[in-house]
């Protein structure tokens, strides 16, 4: 018997119920890290079982490895040991919601949908439109970092996470923000946690500023024969007095996944495929507002998308946003089901300098006749995916060496980039986590001071920390 399922399987059930650990292969192949499995898988009911639950790894010197639906568990490096499966499944509870003070607080593993619901009753959202919406959790979403087409008006989780409670590598419950707007106490130490793959920290509850939901939605799409001109209605509309909720621009292979069979499971609402029939450049606009307001956006975008040169522009109506958005909210996953060896590349660079990292990755691939499709988001991040006909050994070498190369062009616009999904074989000859950080040390002492045993996530993140 292991060494978790063993000396610890009867401590743990004394903490969470031995009907939550859980040690029969069949019921840990879920947790699964590309192919590594945990010796044991445990559900803590309440934020006290899972603060026992760590303190015992490190104790025990066991590494464990949080989650919640683990929609985003291959993402990373595989975990140089995994002894242990926290499962926050459990933790779902909404523990306090004040619809007038637009403040909200969360446990860990409820679940984006679940949270929608209670808000939508009120008129309320959190504009956490990201992959996998139909069964994310918010600890992990936020724990991977996946951003959402809302960030062009809302920002990213750091601008509305007010506050957090988490644990320590020992085992200490820690806190850090509060629950209300108006919070000025202590240093905003739960922001570490965003993006850090569960390798500082297992996050427990979530403090949120909510938002009232946008009114009358619409969509405005224009598509362009030549990429140059859709950067030029981007910046265009950078410029103006427009603030649109979403501002995105589609590459040629776009309208196409989102016609798919594979679109089709991932998003629920009805799609007119007629929305992006261009097979070039589409710039993608969503906003919302009075109709006074929705009528000078529609006038406003025509004006600028004639300017630019558009082959064509159209305003969706509020019944074709849903499933329009949708798509753009699920490209990852659409992309993951429309090869059998999908690899996803994040960049991030100025978004001037977005037109010309893509057209370089373009030209690579298209040399090597790779398939590929990618999103833009008007900020100046880039989804990239991959997309070959099998997942051979030589694909998977191909394929490492135009995504290594991808990533050293994004650097040297003075970008970055990270590869976010692949297959798991093909791991160790890419370079996931991207270029070499110039802060990498500190990275090392935040590691070490908020879990100085290892006993989170060994080797996942950056640099193997």
């Amino acid at each position: 018997m292991s060494q978790a399922a063993g000396a610890s399987f009867s401590r743990l059930a004394s903490i969470a119920g031995p009907s939550h650990v859980l040690e029969d292969p069949s019921l840990l192949a879920p947790y699964a890290i590309d192919g590594v499995v945990p010796s044991s898988a445990v559900r803590p009911g309440t934020a006290v079982e899972a603060a026992e639950i760590v303190k015992l790894a490190a104790v025990e010197k066991l590494s464990l490895v949080p989650s919640g639906s683990r929609t985003k568990l291959a993402m990373g490096m595989p975990p140089q040991k995994y002894d242990m499966a926290l499962d926050l499944s459990r933790l779902d509870r909404i523990v306090a919601y004040d619809p007038g003070d637009l403040t909200l607080s969360v446990e860990a593993g409820a679940t984006l949908a679940g949270i929608g619901a209670a808000l939508a009753a009120h008129g309320q959202f959190l504009p956490l439109a990201v992959p996998f919406q139909k069964s994310a959790s918010i600890g992990g979403t936020l724990a991977s970092g996946v951003d959402s087409p809302l960030r062009q008006f809302y920002g990213t989780a750091r601008d509305f996470v007010l506050g957090m409670e988490f644990i320590t590598g020992d085992g200490t419950i820690a806190k850090s923000g509060g629950r209300v707007v108006k919070n000025v106490t202590g240093y905003d130490l739960h922001k570490l946690m965003l993006g850090s793959m569960g390798t500082l920290g297992v996050m427990t509850q979530i403090h949120f500023r909510t938002f009232p939901l946008p009114r009358s939605p619409r969509a405005f799409v224009a598509s362009f024969e030549r990429p140059e001109n859709a950067w030029q209605m981007r910046q265009a509309i950078a410029e103006s007095p427009l603030r649109p909720l979403t501002l995105d621009i589609l590459l040629p292979g776009v309208p196409k996944l989102f016609a798919s069979s594979a679109a089709s499971r991932r998003v629920d609402e009805p799609y007119d495929a007629q929305t992006l029939a261009s097979a070039g450049w589409s710039v993608t606009v969503g906003f919302a507002g009075s109709d006074k307001v929705l009528d000078r956006y529609a006038a406003e975008l025509n004006r600028l998308a004639e300017q630019a040169g558009a082959a064509s522009a159209a305003t969706l109506s509020e019944d074709r946003v849903p499933g329009a958005f949708g798509r753009k909210r699920e490209f990852i996953p659409i992309v993951l089901d429309a090869s059998p060896a999908t690899v996803i590349l994040k960049l991030s660079t100025l978004p001037s300098r977005m037109n010309d990292v893509l057209a370089n990755a373009g030209n690579l691939l298209a040399a090597e006749g790779v398939h590929w499709a990618a999103i833009a988001r008007g900020a100046g991040v880039g989804y990239l995916a991959l997309l070959p006909n099998d997942r051979t050994e030589a694909t998977g070498v191909k394929l490492a060496k135009l995504a290594n190369q991808i990533l050293e062009t994004t650097a040297a616009a003075e970008g970055n980039a990270t590869i976010l999904w692949c297959p798991s074989e093909w791991k160790s000859w890419m370079k996931i986590w991207g270029a070499d950080r110039a802060d990498f040390e500190q990275m090392k002492k935040l590691k070490a001071f908020f879990d100085p045993g290892g006993v989170f996530s060994p080797g996942r993140f950056v640099g193997g920390v």
